[in-house]
């Protein structure tokens, strides 16, 4: 294969980013301009959503082009071998492309580089399940072997405080890093496709002290609360699940510092995201990288009392999607804004098209290049009582709760932070009922014993009982000597 006949590709994820949370968004405290700039060279598509936004079913999405119902997961199941299907990479490297990935992959086996020729993994401290990555196994060759949790902080909670150890340890910079390496290694005969996969702005919040420092004496956006969310009684059991997990019994000072912690998080990947732009451009690459930016899903960050992911609210499911093309290129207009409903199955699909490949036949997504666009955009996400199901046509959009069977219906142009439930307006009824078809119409398997009549009416779960949280959110301790090889169905935290 030629290099000159076909671009490079950067394929940039982070993990538990929200859509809204950049400057180029409009966000007023948010510092990002690397970004903010790579929007200005690209196509924003500012209605894209994860099918389901949790971080394995995410993940599985992008790297298959394939749909949950497709690949088979819509619940984070951390066991499961990606399907028999032609994978993101190895479609890349069957048709002439080197293949590096560099950052969390999320899959099972942890060493499965699921096509990729190359993949220098960090995995979040979860030697448990059997491999210690190449992240931890960088922190021993420093000297602190197993040392990676002494912040203290946990994976999946909102405590913070400054990061540990020294800034060039910090797992943001150890993946920069690794990725220019890549970059620097690659093959001069073939076109190159890197994977860079940053951990973060997803707990622990550990950011640098320097760039906490840059957000001390800033305002932080106010929090937001629907008439909705202040009844606990009167939510559906899937939301009482997240709220009795994460009961975010914090004060506004916590708050804010929460919100902090996490900017800081998320401005540091954007300096460093300069790194590899400046990497590409002194080893003549730039101009003729297509560049992809995305996350596997957002953060409720405390909207409506509500924490981390696996919900349909815009905060977790609508998602960061950025493309940058080749320099001159006439496909994708720099500084534009695209509207059409998309999501993670488009990314495959679309960089095949912008890398001038053969395109997969079978796949859920298209390419955002095209001329095909939905009319209705669908998610899934949970099994149970945690199971949440949304429609949206870009304007409205329709979260059904099958446990309880609680419906929310919210005007996305009038109300973007979803505050007002429409569900039995009068003035919306037409629309609920449109929306609450095409839902029906998407629906499958066992949700379909939630349908009776032509019509929605979900299950009552009986009395809710919270689930205690004495595993602290997952919290890991000390890592040397590693922790003994556990079930990763059993040792999977996820609340219930």
């Amino acid at each position: 294969m030629s290099v000159a006949a076909h671009p490079h590709c950067l394929f940039i994820t982070v993990d538990q980013w929200a859509a809204a949370l950049f400057g180029f968004a409009g966000h007023p405290t948010l510092q990002t301009p690397t970004i903010d700039q790579l929007s200005r060279l690209g196509t924003t598509y500012t209605k894209a959503y994860s099918e389901s936004p949790i971080c394995i079913p995410a993940r599985r999405t992008m790297m298959t082009g394939l749909t949950p119902r497709e690949h088979g997961d819509r619940s984070y199941q951390p066991a499961a071998l990606m399907p028999k299907a032609p994978l993101l990479a190895q479609v890349f490297k069957d048709q002439g492309y080197q293949t590096a990935a560099i950052g969390k992959l999320h899959v099972f086996p942890q060493r499965n580089r699921i096509g990729f020729e190359e993949a220098l993994i960090a995995e979040e401290g979860r030697l448990n399940l059997g491999a210690i990555d190449d992240y931890d196994l960088f922190l021993a060759d420093k000297g602190f072997a197993g040392e990676q949790y002494m912040h203290g902080m946990s994976n999946n909670d909102y405590q913070t405080r400054p990061w540990h150890l020294a800034e060039p340890l910090h797992v943001t910079n150890w993946i920069t890093r690794a990725a220019c390496m890549s970059i620097k290694r690659r093959d001069p005969t073939r076109p190159g496709f890197w994977h860079v996969s940053y951990t973060h702005p997803h707990p622990p919040l550990v950011p640098l002290s320097s760039y906490l420092e840059m957000y001390r004496d800033m305002a932080m956006d106010p929090e937001v609360k629907g008439s909705w969310s202040l009844d606990f009684e009167q939510q559906p059991a899937a939301l009482k699940v997240i709220k009795s997990y994460w009961p975010a019994q914090y004060n506004s000072t916590q708050h804010l510092a929460i919100k902090r912690a996490y900017y800081a998080l998320c401005t540091h990947i954007d300096h460093q995201l300069r790194l590899i732009i400046g990497t590409l451009r002194e080893e003549g690459l730039l101009n003729q990288t297509v560049i992809l930016f995305t996350a596997d899903h957002g953060d409720m960050l405390g909207q409506h009392g509500l924490w981390a992911k696996s919900l349909f609210y815009d905060a977790v499911a609508r998602v960061p999607m950025l493309l940058i093309d080749v320099e001159g290129s006439k496909r994708v207009k720099p500084g534009s804004v695209d509207s059409r409903l998309v999501g993670l199955q488009d990314i495959m699909p679309t960089l095949l098209d912008l890398a001038g490949l053969e395109a997969v036949p079978g796949l859920g997504g298209f390419s955002m290049l095209g001329d095909v666009k939905r009319s209705v955009f669908y998610g899934e996400c949970g099994e149970g009582v945690n199971a949440s199901r949304m429609i949206t046509d870009g304007l409205h959009k329709l979260i059904w709760y099958p446990a309880n069977h609680v419906l929310q219906l919210f005007n996305l142009e009038t109300d973007p932070s979803e505050c007002h439930n429409l569900v039995n307006d009068a003035a919306s009824a037409s629309i609920q009922a449109r929306l609450q078809q095409h839902l029906i119409e998407h629906l499958y398997g066992t949700d379909l014993g939630w349908v009776k009549d032509g019509q929605l009416v979900g299950y009552e779960p009986g009395p809710f009982h919270a689930k205690s949280n004495r595993m602290l959110s997952g919290q890991r301790g000390l890592h040397y000597p590693p922790p003994p090889i556990d079930d990763p169905n059993v040792s999977a935290i996820r609340p219930a």
